[in-house]
C-alpha cells in the first residue's frame, strides 16, 4: 500500500509540470461548486439573502441571464487572449534564449493558477446560466444569490488578468529567466548535499553483479527512492544504478546491476520505480540547470543578438552553482539503518565543467569582457573548500585551455597581458 502511494506521488509530481494539471482542478471545482451552489438554491439560500440583504441580489430572470451570458462570454475573450500571450512567450522564450527554458516557463503555477480561475468561473457561470428557469411563478425563486457570486468570480478574473499581464511581461525578461533557473538548482543542490551529509557508507564492488536492462524509451527524469528502499530491503538485495540522471535512455540498454539474481516480476517492480519523460525539469535535474543557463549565455553571444552583458549575467549564476557542486560527491549512496543500499550514478564534476567551459571557449574567446569575468570564476572557485581534491585540478586544466585558446584568437598585446596576469594570479598557479 505504501509502495502504490509513493508511485501515485511520483506521478502526481511528474504531471504537476503540464500547463493543463492546475486549470483542470481548477475547473473541476468550478464545476463542483456550480453543483452545490445549485443545491443550495433548492433549499432558500437566496431567499435568506433577499430577506436580510435585497440590495445584494438580482430577482429578475432577464437581467441575470443577460448578464451572466455578457460575463461569460467576456471572460472568454480574455481567456484566449490570455493562452495567446502565453504562445507568444513560449516563442519568443524558444528564439531568444533557448528551448530548454520551456517546461521551466509552462509549468509556472500562477499562470496556470489564472487560467484555471478563468475555466471555472465560465464553468460556474454556464451551470449557474442552465440553472435560471425562464418560466417564472409565485413559487420559483431566482438563483439571485447564485448570479451574485457570479458576479464576484468574474471580478476576481478581471483581477487575475491584470496580475497575469504583468507576471508574464516579467516571465520573458531574461534575468528573471536565469534567476528562475538558478533558484531552482539551488534547491535541488542544497536538498542533495542535506541528504549526503546523512549518507556516509561505503558501496561494495559490482563488477560481479546481475545486470538488468531498460524497457522503456526516454528521459530518465527521477527515481521513487522510498519505493526501492522497500524492495531492497524486502528482498535484502542492493542496486546500483548505471545512467545518469537526465540522460535520454533507449530501450534495452543497462540500467542498473543487482547484488543477485531476482525474479522477472521484482525487476518490473524495480523498474516501474523509474521515471521516464519526453521533457526535463530543474526541480528533479540540477544539471539540466547548467545545460540552460551555458545555452542562454551562447545564444547572447551569437552574431544575431551579440548581448555579452547577458553572456557575463549567465558567468555570474554559474558561479554561484559550481560553488555549490564543489562541496558535492561525485557518488550518490543511498543508506538504510547504516546499510548502503542503492548506489545513484551522478554527473561528474570533471564533465559537468568541461561540458559548459567548451561553450565559452567556442563562443567567448575572443571577447575579453566574457575571459575576464570566467577568469574571475575560476580564481574564486578554486577559493572555494571543495569535496574532492581533483575538482581543483579540473578547475585548474580548464582554466589552462581557456588561457591557449585565447593566447590563439586575441591579437592585441594589451589584452594578451591583461590575460596572462588573470592567469597567473589564480591561486596554487603552476
Amino acid at each position: 500500500m505504501k509502495s502504490l502511494y509513493n508511485r501515485f506521488i511520483s506521478f502526481i509530481n511528474t504531471i504537476r509540470g503540464k500547463i493543463a494539471f492546475f486549470p483542470t482542478l481548477f475547473s473541476i471545482v468550478g464545476f463542483s461548486f456550480a453543483m452545490l451552489m445549485l443545491y443550495l438554491e433548492k433549499i432558500g439560500i437566496s431567499a435568506f439573502v433577499i430577506e436580510h440583504a435585497p440590495q445584494l441580489v438580482i430577482n429578475n430572470a432577464d437581467t441575470a441571464k443577460t448578464l451572466l451570458s455578457f460575463l461569460t462570454g467576456g471572460i472568454i475573450s480574455i481567456m484566449v487572449f490570455s493562452f495567446s500571450m502565453v504562445m507568444v512567450l513560449l516563442n519568443q522564450a524558444s528564439s531568444n534564449f533557448s528551448p530548454r527554458v520551456l517546461p521551466g516557463l509552462i509549468s509556472n503555477r500562477n499562470h496556470q493558477f489564472v487560467l484555471g480561475i478563468y475555466l471555472a468561473t465560465i464553468l460556474y457561470n454556464t451551470f449557474t446560466l442552465v440553472g435560471i428557469n425562464p418560466q417564472e411563478n409565485d413559487k420559483y425563486q431566482l438563483p439571485g444569490f447564485s448570479v451574485l457570486i457570479g458576479i464576484i468570480l468574474t471580478v476576481i478574473c478581471l483581477g487575475a488578468f491584470l496580475y497575469f499581464i504583468h507576471s508574464i511581461s516579467q516571465s520573458i525578461q531574461v534575468n528573471n529567466i536565469l534567476d528562475s533557473i538558478h533558484k531552482k538548482a539551488k534547491k535541488r543542490l542544497e536538498y542533495l548535499l542535506e541528504k549526503e551529509a546523512e549518507e556516509v557508507a561505503s558501496f561494495p564492488e559490482t563488477s560481479n553483479w546481475k545486470t538488468y536492462y531498460s524497457s522503456e524509451t526516454g528521459y530518465f527524469q527521477n527515481i521513487a527512492i522510498s519505493n526501492l528502499i522497500n524492495i531492497c530491503e524486502e528482498e535484502d538485495i542492493q542496486i546500483k544504478i548505471l545512467v545518469i540522471q537526465g540522460i535520454f535512455v533507449l530501450e534495452g540498454i543497462p540500467i542498473i546491476q543487482v547484488s543477485k539474481k531476482i525474479e522477472d516480476d521484482t525487476v518490473k517492480d524495480i523498474l516501474s520505480n523509474f521515471n521516464f519523460a519526453k521533457g526535463e525539469f530543474v526541480e528533479d535535474n540540477y544539471a539540466l540547470a547548467f545545460k540552460q543557463i551555458t545555452e542562454i549565455g551562447m545564444k547572447a553571444m551569437s552574431p544575431g543578438i551579440n548581448d555579452p552583458g547577458t553572456a557575463i549575467t549567465t558567468i555570474d549564476y554559474l558561479t554561484e552553482l559550481f560553488s555549490l557542486r564543489l562541496k558535492k560527491n561525485d557518488k550518490t549512496i543511498i543508506t538504510s539503518n547504516d546499510k548502503a543500499l542503492i548506489a545513484v550514478a551522478s554527473t561528474n564534476f570533471k564533465e559537468l565543467l568541461y561540458q559548459v567551459m567548451v561553450s565559452y571557449r567556442t563562443y567567448c574567446k575572443q571577447d575579453l569582457s566574457c575571459i575576464q569575468k570566467l577568469f574571475i570564476m575560476f580564481r574564486y572557485l578554486l577559493l572555494q573548500e571543495a569535496h574532492l581534491p581533483e575538482y581543483h585540478d579540473a578547475l585548474m586544466a580548464e582554466a589552462k585551455l581557456l588561457y591557449q585558446d585565447t593566447q590563439k584568437s586575441i591579437q592585441n598585446p594589451t589584452d594578451l597581458r591583461r590575460i596572462e596576469k588573470l592567469y597567473q594570479g589564480l591561486p596554487d598557479y603552476n
